[in-house]
């Protein structure tokens, strides 16, 4: 794949998993073109290396990312209208896969690869729209969250008037919705927003852990399966839910993963996934 100069982001990848650090920490990692750009480009390449199974998304420094850069703000004030700030070369990954995912943040429904947003700090409009749509969540407790749109005059930023309701259900959905309040993480504890919530220094180390632990014993395969499944479930009826899910398991079945899964099971042994 293309090489891109990274300005507002940094890209580790170590064995099957990568982390995706959103980096302007002089701007609170605040969410610019150039970032959705880079954002977009490294979940790409990510998506294209079959060795990496699973990305976790972090901000540099105190913060998340704050949303969108007050300057960014401003200038679409002076230009009169929504510019998103991202150029020809905007990589296109997880689409193609599901009309209804083929859409800004909704792409990342169509990955290949499991995201994990570990919420280190801050997290504001855009930076929080990015957590929520990363398949599952941990936050330091202390990490201030708003959806920020409403003081701005503006509505529900991209499609969080659909997701947040079935993470969180439609009573706490339209508190953040409809107040813009600013709550921490702690105060979401039990909501379903996160999978833990958990002291700042503990965080990175617990979502690593539970990385390697997936990658360790779920299959690449299945893994790559089920996160489809869940996606495109949310989009239609139970009886073509298990109808699918009985034509995965008959290709599953030949396949490789399965073999040595069944051996690995058998054997009392770690799998050894190729």
């Amino acid at each position: 794949g293309k090489t891109m100069e990274l300005k507002t982001t940094k890209f580790e990848i170590d064995g099957s998993i990568a982390i995706l650090t959103l980096s302007r920490p002089q701007r609170r990692n605040a969410w610019t073109g150039r970032m959705h750009t880079e954002v977009r480009h490294l979940l790409d390449q990510a998506d294209r290396n079959p060795d990496i199974r699973t990305v976790i998304i972090t901000g540099a420094g105190d913060d998340f990312c704050v949303g969108a850069d007050s300057q960014a703000l401003e200038g679409h004030l002076e230009k009169g209208g929504y510019d998103s700030g991202t150029g020809a070369d905007l990589a296109m990954p997880g689409y193609g896969v599901a009309n209804e995912f083929d859409q800004n943040f909704a792409f990342m429904f169509g990955l290949n690869v499991t995201t994990i947003a570990a919420v280190n700090g801050a997290a504001a409009g855009a930076g929080f729209v990015l957590a929520c749509f990363c398949d599952l969540r941990f936050a330091a407790k202390d990490a201030k969250l708003t959806t920020a749109h409403g003081p701005l005059g503006l509505p529900a930023e991209f499609g969080l008037s659909w997701l947040l309701p079935r993470l969180i259900g439609l009573t706490r959905a339209n508190d953040l919705l409809l107040s813009s309040r600013v709550l921490t993480a702690g105060e979401t504890d039990g909501w379903g927003l996160f999978n833990k919530v958990l002291e700042a220094e503990q965080l990175l180390p617990h979502v690593w852990d539970y990385a390697t632990e997936i990658n360790t014993r779920v299959s690449p395969s299945a893994q790559r399966m089920t996160k489809l499944q869940v996606y495109l479930d949310q989009h239609r009826d139970v009886g073509t839910a298990v109808a699918a899910s009985e034509e995965l398991l008959e290709s599953a079945m030949r396949g490789a993963d399965y073999h040595e899964g069944v051996k690995a099971f058998t054997e009392r042994r770690t799998p050894n996934w190729s």
